[in-house]
């Protein structure tokens, strides 16, 4: 059991780095690498804090602390993709709606010209 905590501290660990590094490249920005960093200290920190899962276990009425874990683990990152997935799409409505208005000013232009050829 105690093999499972040290492999979810090792990925927790390797999560960090991960999105650390990728703020330094500039792959990522910094206010969507901050859900990531949380999330993965949160994990560090279950993983490592053994009273603390157990205490989660019991008050999930679950008899084995490593589910609970990975239970939490896994809501952490339901909510994180969630909050990701609305930044998208208000990012696709507004690549939408910055098209449209290119599309209106091309529209408008053209009809400039063709004016004042004639």
């Amino acid at each position: 059991m105690d093999r499972l905590f040290d492999v979810v501290a090792i990925f927790s660990l390797v999560l960090i780095v991960w999105v650390l590094s990728s703020v330094r490249r500039a792959h990522i920005r910094v206010e969507y690498s901050v859900s990531w960093l949380l999330a993965g200290a949160v994990l560090l920190i279950l993983a490592r804090w053994r009273t603390l899962d157990d205490w989660m276990a019991a008050a999930l009425g679950i008899s084995d602390s490593f589910i609970a874990l990975a239970m939490i683990a896994g809501a952490a990152f339901l909510v994180v993709l969630y909050r990701l997935s609305l930044r998208i799409s208000g990012l696709k409505d507004s690549s939408i709606t910055l098209a449209q208005q290119v599309a209106i000013l091309e529209f408008r232009l053209d009809a400039l010209s063709e004016k004042k050829k004639l």
